[in-house]
């Protein structure tokens, strides 16, 4: 019985670009994450541990964008991904688009997606 989790337009603070003002203070990135998990167990028990934990989720990957003050969104997105494929067990594949309003004033904003499974 697989399903998707997720979340939408999850701001998060954070340093990240490649010109020095980028550099200096926090910008805000958003991400849509969608992750596909058996809901099975979750559903026959009704208990989080068997579910996707939306803060535990969330506590991840803030702390790890927070916390490497990436250059691009592309590496950001990557490592992400990675780290949730690695983090979270029950999760089978991920699909997250980032979101930076402030790269380019022309437009709404600059992105990038991208969908990772467990090998």
């Amino acid at each position: 019985m697989i399903g998707t989790t997720g979340l939408h337009d999850l701001r998060i603070d954070c340093i990240v670009g490649i010109y020095p003002h980028e550099r200096e203070q926090n910008q805000a990135v958003f991400l849509d994450l969608e992750l596909d998990y058996d809901f099975g167990p979750a559903a026959a028990s009704d208990a989080i541990p068997d579910a996707v934990d939306y803060d535990r989720v969330v506590a991840l990957v803030t702390e790890l964008i927070q916390s490497r003050r990436f250059q691009l969104i592309e590496t950001m997105a990557e490592a992400a991904a990675a780290m949730l494929l690695e983090r979270v067990p029950v999760v089978q594949s991920v699909r997250l688009e980032i979101r930076k309003p402030a790269a380019v004033p022309a437009a709404a904003s600059s992105f990038v997606r991208v969908e990772r499974a467990r090998r």
